[in-house]
């Protein structure tokens, strides 16, 4: 954390710049767990250790996705990638809150890349898009066209669609191919 002091007449100003993050930096021994092993958020470390569990291969944050921002390019990392029995790739995308930023964001990357499957698993899917709105995580999912859960695991349904460790899919096939 780095403080900033300003002298306004005969009084000190402090202002405290946070790092990175700092709304989930205090009192979350998930995170602290998690961020020990690698991932951002107790969701995301509790989504891997189900993969893990289910012996599935864990590819976590190892592919980008390009998108378009009107007037720029740029890159999207999703939380988990597998490779669906048919060879073609399915993402996984974890969100325990879901800001303005990052919905706008998955419009642009819905809208760049019509053909991908991402999905989501939510940890709160009744939560409120803000104060104010009616609309909640799930129904604004539902506006975007994507598959999505609340329950903090991801569906054994759609894990059933991939392939497992040593598993080979029908044929491969990659998003940037």
């Amino acid at each position: 954390m780095v403080k900033w002091l300003w002298l306004i007449g005969d009084k000190i100003l402090k202002k405290h710049v946070m790092a990175k993050n700092h709304f989930h930096s205090s009192g979350n021994s998930k995170r602290a767990a998690a961020l020990k092993y690698g991932y951002k958020s107790g969701l995301e470390h509790t989504v891997a250790e189900q993969i893990k569990t289910a012996d599935y291969p864990l590819n976590y944050e190892t592919e980008t996705l390009n998108y378009i921002v009107p007037e720029r390019k740029a890159k999207y990392t999703p939380d988990f990638i597998f490779t669906k029995k048919n060879g073609q790739l399915m993402y996984i995308e974890t969100k325990g809150r879901w800001t303005s930023i990052d919905r706008l964001k998955m419009k642009y990357v819905l809208a760049s890349n019509p053909d991908i499957d991402i999905r989501m698993v939510f940890q709160a899917p009744t939560q409120k898009i803000s104060k104010g709105s009616k609309t909640t995580y799930e129904s604004y999912a539902i506006k975007l066209g994507i598959k999505h859960v609340g329950k903090k695991d991801i569906p054994a349904e759609w894990m059933a669609e991939c392939i497992k460790n040593g598993e080979s899919p029908q044929q491969v096939k990659s998003f940037f191919a």
